[in-house]
This record gives structure tokens, C-alpha cells and sequence, in this order.
């Protein structure tokens, strides 16, 4: 068996400061053993304030980014792999940042011609005293990943969530909120610039949250979505022109929400580094078109590498609606 990565020091970060930091763990986990596979030197790194020393340490040939959330997910670990001249996975500083400011990707990318959600940032303790839009509506963290500290407030709710105005919440102190779409929780993967597929997302029970996202057997994936193709084809549409106007690079995820009744399709956000866990939407749509999970890490360490240069992977995408039922 051929070992395309044989001979390359790869420093594998993972683990890191976040409310995400279990999630990045198994990420990281099932990462590095495809890498050992692929014939790579792996070194783990639980990513810690003490990263550029030990990066420099360790002088890699490449870092494999498999961080989620602040700090790893936001520009400021890029940031320090930029100062360290390393390459590594994944979108850059910019791209990081404004992907993880919901608030500050959402403009981008409405001014890009993206359909995003209405609403905007409140004071936590304002939007905890009175609803600032008629329920139904979301509430959110503005930088937070893997629906960490979300809340839907539906029809006839007497008061807004109090954790939101809690001494116990470390989100920040404004938070997003949205209309609540009803409808379809839909994915798509973006692989150097284009679509792979759709995904329509079924949480077994309340909506797509954290558990349903992780635990095992949390949420059926249906691939590809059984939509209507115009639908399909604009999920597809969308998510390639967030990526662009984001100016992400390797593998990014967009989430979407599509009111099939009323047809209406928004974007909801980007994710720069999608998970990378056994119930990850990622590494599913890539085996959708044959490509396993092996392949993906390796496509993804490459990327880092020579960017653009897709080594015949990128076929896995697909012309818009080419998939769709």
C-alpha cells in the first residue's frame, strides 16, 4: 500500500481553549490516525497558550488544524502559524475571522448576493428582559460553533431564555438574534471552490443541537437531500459564493435552512473547519462520491501545501443539481 504522506512531519492540533474542545479531540483523533495511515510522522498537539513554542520546537512540515471554535477557528491560531511561517490547513486569518462573527459574515456575504437571515446583535441582558422581535426567534452566540448556547423561543413563550443574562454565560455580552425558518436543517460541503452535495438533516428529537450533532444516532442524514432540484441547485449556489466571499480556502460547511412551504432558502453560516468526527457531515458527503475518509485527510494536508492543486479529488464535486433527486 502506497504511503503518500510518507516521510512528512505533520503536527496534528487538536484538543485547544473552547467550549468545543471535546469535539476537536475526536476530530483530531480520527485525523491523526488517518494520517499515520497516509505514512505521516504525527505528532499530537493539545493546542495550548504555549503553541508557537512548541511549534517552533517541533519545526513541522505542515499542521493539520483540526481545532473548532475560539481561538483555534477564529484567526488567532492562524495568526501565530502565520508569524511562524508553517503552513498549515484550512482558511486563513481573515477568512477565520469573519466566518466565526456571525454578525460580520453576515454583511459580507449579503452584500456578496448571499440570502441570509433577518435580525441582528442585542445587549444579552436586553434581549433577556423583553423579546426584541415577536417569538418565533433564535438566539445565539455571535462566535460560538456546534450550536453552543442556542435557543429557539417559540410561538406563545412568556419571557426570552434567562441563561442568556446568567453570570454562568461566557458567549460575550451581545447575541444574535434571528427570525426562527421553519423548515429543513440542509449542509453543504464546499472542496477547493466547489459543492459537494446537500445534505437534509433529520435531529431524532427538538432541533439540531449539540447532542444531536455528536451522540451517536442523534440526527438521520439523508444524501443527497430529497428537495426540489431549484432548491437543491441554490443550496449549492449559495455555499460556493460564501466560501468565495469569505475567501476560505480547502474544505468549508455551510449551513442552510429551507422553509419548503413558503420556499425560502438562507444561509445561516460557514464553517471553516467542519468537524471531522464518525457523525460528521464532511467526511460522509466526500464518501458520497467515493472518496473515504483516508483520501479526504489527505486532500486536505496537500491543499495546505499547494493550494489549488486538487491531486484528482476534486472531481468529488459536482455540477449544481447533478445529484439532486
Amino acid at each position: 500500500m502506497s504511503k503518500p504522506l510518507a516521510g512528512r512531519h505533520v503536527a496534528l492540533l487538536m484538543g485547544g481553549l473552547s467550549s468545543e474542545r471535546e469535539v476537536s479531540l475526536v476530530s483530531g483523533r480520527e485525523c491523526g490516525d488517518a494520517l499515520e495511515r497516509l505514512g505521516a510522522k504525527v505528532t499530537r498537539v493539545d493546542a495550548g497558550r504555549d503553541l508557537a513554542q512548541v511549534l517552533a520546537r517541533l519545526k513541522p512540515d505542515v499542521c493539520f488544524n483540526a481545532l473548532h471554535g475560539e481561538w483555534g477557528e477564529d484567526g488567532c491560531v492562524q495568526g501565530v502559524l502565520e508569524t511562524l511561517g508553517l503552513r498549515y490547513t484550512h482558511s486563513g486569518v481573515l477568512a477565520s475571522a469573519l466566518a466565526m462573527d456571525k454578525a460580520k459574515s453576515k454583511a459580507v456575504l449579503a452584500a456578496a448576493g448571499v440570502t441570509v437571515p433577518a435580525g441582528g446583535l442585542f445587549n444579552r441582558f436586553e434581549a433577556a428582559a423583553d423579546h426584541v422581535m415577536p417569538p418565533p426567534y433564535v438566539v445565539k452566540p455571535n462566535a460560538e460553533g456546534s450550536s453552543v448556547g442556542v435557543f429557539i423561543v417559540q410561538d406563545g413563550a412568556n419571557r426570552p431564555p434567562q441563561e442568556i443574562a446568567a453570570p454562568s454565560w461566557t458567549f460575550g455580552e451581545e447575541v444574535m438574534i434571528e427570525p426562527y425558518i421553519r423548515g429543513r436543517e440542509l449542509a453543504v460541503a464546499v472542496m477547493d471552490g466547489k459543492a459537494i452535495t446537500v445534505t437534509d438533516i433529520v435531529p431524532r428529537s427538538g432541533f439540531y443541537d449539540y447532542e444531536a450533532k455528536y451522540r451517536d444516532g442523534g440526527s438521520e442524514h439523508i444524501v443527497p437531500a430529497q428537495i426540489p432540484l431549484h432548491a437543491f441547485e441554490k443550496a449549492l449556489e449559495l455555499s460556493e459564493r460564501a466560501h468565495a466571499a469569505l475567501g476560505c480556502r480547502g474544505v468549508t460547511r455551510s449551513d442552510l435552512r429551507y422553509d419548503d412551504i413558503n420556499d425560502i432558502l438562507v444561509l445561516l453560516e460557514v464553517n471553516t473547519q467542519p468537524g471531522m468526527t464518525p457523525t460528521s457531515l464532511v467526511p460522509e458527503q466526500a464518501a458520497s462520491k467515493g472518496v473515504d475518509f483516508d483520501r479526504l485527510v489527505l486532500w486536505i494536508t496537500e491543499d495546505a501545501y499547494a493550494r489549488g492543486d486538487a491531486g484528482g479529488i476534486a472531481s468529488v464535486s459536482e455540477t449544481p443539481g447533478q445529484s439532486a433527486p
